[in-house]
């Protein structure tokens, strides 16, 4: 991840650049309902204090949303590329830096921002169905509670699906595909039949990163404290969210691409030499109408063609 250190200093940028804002944002939001305030008495200025803060971490949400598929073309999707670069040991050709040979390619492969995210959010929902195959599992077993433990150990892994969606991406990368949505296709059968070592990967993955996400609201407790108290009135209970604000901040841009590359080379690692599986392919089609869509995006090129 460190030989990808421009990509590094673009995702502190973007996503530290965030996180002041969502302080600033909310801070002003909060200084315009402290002006309103003082129109009436003490519990109507915290009242406007407060609903004037969340206005401002509110507009900040919306921007973000908007913005975070151009947040995947630009900055996620660059930093995979770059990443399977350096796993294969390709060199960055002469002339052209890190960040414009990546995003080169990302442009290549899937052209607009919109095709890519398309296929990431349909990659996700196939992933959400493989992490179903889990209760198949626990149910066989005659465990005391075993539905309650199969809820929270599914909810789980959908948190872990999260870095997941990335590592199919740079399978397509990786092979140089010049059809996206047929290599999602085949990286998907790929990570599905072999499920039960990547969700583990996954899970240790995912408990590594946010327990130091954890460990680092804590840390930044003390700053958000003191950040909380320039805002109008002091504002104290701002400090918890600002505190995870900033720990956020730090994930996105620190511990994440940490996690992929992880996962990229336990996925690369684990499917070398293999083939998709035809009945996996035809197990997920039942078993998700994403993969079905994911499909059938893949194989119209080629009806396009022989008609």
């Amino acid at each position: 991840m460190m030989q990808t250190l421009p990509f590094v200093l673009l995702r502190m940028a973007v996503y530290f650049g965030a996180a002041l804002a969502y302080v600033l944002v909310t801070g002003t939001g909060a200084g315009i309902g402290w002006g309103i305030g003082a129109l009436g008495d003490d519990g109507f200025r915290a009242s406007a204090t407060f609903f004037g803060g969340l206005t401002g971490f509110g507009i900040v949400l919306i921007v973000m949303y908007w913005l975070r598929e151009y947040i995947l073309y630009m900055v996620k999707a660059g930093h995979i590329a770059v990443m399977v670069e350096l796993i294969d040991d390709r060199p960055m050709p002469d002339g052209r830096s890190q960040i414009g040979h990546a995003q080169a390619m990302v442009r290549e492969r899937f052209g607009e921002a919109s095709v890519l995210f398309a296929i990431d959010q349909l990659i996700k929902g196939v992933l959400r169905a493989v992490t179903g195959l889990i209760r198949g599992v626990f149910t066989l077993l005659p465990i005391p509670g075993v539905r309650q433990l199969i809820t929270i150990l599914r909810a789980f892994l959908r948190v872990a699906v999260g870095f997941i969606d990335e590592v199919i991406l740079a399978y397509g990368m990786r092979t140089r595909a010049t059809d996206p949505w047929a290599s999602a296709r085949a990286a998907l059968v790929l990570y599905a039949q072999n499920y039960r070592p990547m969700l583990k990967n996954a899970a240790w993955i995912t408990l590594f990163v946010y327990g130091l996400m954890v460990a680092l609201f804590f840390i930044m407790l003390a700053p958000a404290a003191l950040i909380s108290n320039l805002y109008p009135g002091g504002m104290s209970a701002m400090g918890i969210v600002i505190a995870f604000i900033l720990a956020w901040s730090v994930k996105q841009a620190l511990l994440e691409p940490l996690a992929v590359a992880c996962l990229l080379q336990a996925y690369f690692r684990t499917i070398e030499g293999q083939t998709p599986n035809p009945e996996w392919d035809a197990k997920l089609e039942g078993m998700s109408g994403k993969f079905q869509k994911l499909k059938s995006r893949a194989e119209s090129p080629r009806t396009e063609a022989t008609e």
